[in-house]
């Protein structure tokens, strides 16, 4: 199987690493503008350089990796699709809801499979929570609590283009509460507020924030997200049922001092970045897409899924500015 990369960052990188230790990874093709990503990768996996994403798209390739900055991303998937080739992009699909509705228009029959990157879904305690909730096993939930604490905010040239916390960051704590519980967010209300970077602020941004969510059976999801965690990268679900009360990320890299006397949990390093945590995650993520490259499977998360975890983002940062309920019927187009 031959796989193209656009974007060769840090994300683009850390995939081309990954899937050039895949076992049904023959050859890797890459393209960024900076040169000297370029030769670090043809060097490192002896993939084959293109001088730009159409040039990539004519080498033959089997499926094609996104991992460009968010703007490229729609004209990039459009481009794969019209060429009949499976794509992998990394989430958002767009920066906008109204541009991202416009690929899934273009996208929705095709034939050609996209799959959006929310590496959360391949993680061994996420699925298992997911199985749990399934099976009927915890009963019916009442409460769903999700936290995503990074261990120090991103640069501010980042910050100035994310579009802001919550969608930048806390869209992966919706879309996982929407995987696991197989439950839709109906109405929204979210808080933040600064007490660090000042180039945050100044964006027009938080850096921490809260977002309280009611799904569509009654359940209630608190979602914790903040740009400052000095301890670690800390990603955490609980799932509290009528039966039974489950946790993902209660492990001995848990970046959480307790006090409790006589305890020595958690014992271990904490994790400190993301790709330490979703290390797994991302090469079970891209083994997958080599399965929808191959026609074994088709995507397991789409633009539609992508699109869902969006609206919430979307609701959630107009319930920030206007301090009041969104329901997503509000920002739906």
């Amino acid at each position: 199987m031959r796989i193209g990369i656009m974007g060769l960052g840090r994300i683009g990188s850390f995939h081309a690493e990954t899937l050039a230790g895949l076992d049904g990874v023959d050859s890797l093709v890459v393209t960024d503008p900076v040169a000297a990503a370029v030769a670090t990768a043809t060097e490192r996996f002896g993939a084959t350089a293109t001088d730009s994403p159409e040039a990539l798209l004519a080498a033959g390739v089997d499926g094609v990796v996104i991992a460009a900055a968010t703007d490229a991303h729609p004209d990039l998937i459009l481009a794969a699709v019209r060429a009949g080739i499976p794509v992998f992009c990394e989430k958002p699909v767009a920066r906008g809801v109204e541009e991202s509705l416009e690929v899934l228009r273009a996208v929705e029959g095709s034939g050609v499979e996209v799959h959006i990157g929310y590496n959360r879904r391949f993680d061994a305690g996420f699925a298992a929570a997911r199985r749990a909730v399934l099976s009927g096993e915890l009963g019916d939930l009442h409460t769903v609590r999700s936290t995503t604490l990074d261990p120090a905010p991103p640069p501010p040239a980042y910050v100035a283009v994310s579009g802001g916390i919550f969608r930048d960051c806390g869209v992966h704590d919706f879309d996982i509460v929407r995987w696991v519980t197989g439950r839709e967010v109906v109405e929204v209300y979210a808080t933040g507020g600064n007490r660090g970077a000042a180039y945050i602020r100044e964006a027009g941004d938080v850096d921490t924030a809260s977002a309280l969510l009611t799904l569509d059976d009654g359940t209630i999801a608190v979602i914790s997200d903040s740009r400052h965690n000095a301890r670690g990268h800390d990603v955490r679900l609980e799932l509290h049922g009528m039966k039974d009360s489950i946790a993902v990320g209660l492990e001995d890299r848990l970046p959480l001092r307790s006090v409790e006397p006589g305890t020595a949990f958690p014992a271990g390093t904490p994790h400190t970045f993301f790709m330490d945590r979703f290390a797994d995650a991302y090469r079970a993520e891209l083994t997958a897409f080599t399965e929808v490259v191959a026609g074994t499977r088709t995507s397991p998360c789409t633009v539609a899924d992508a699109i869902e975890a969006s609206l919430t983002a979307e609701a959630c940062t107009l319930s920030l500015r206007e301090h009041r309920p969104v329901r997503l019927d509000e920002v739906r187009k």
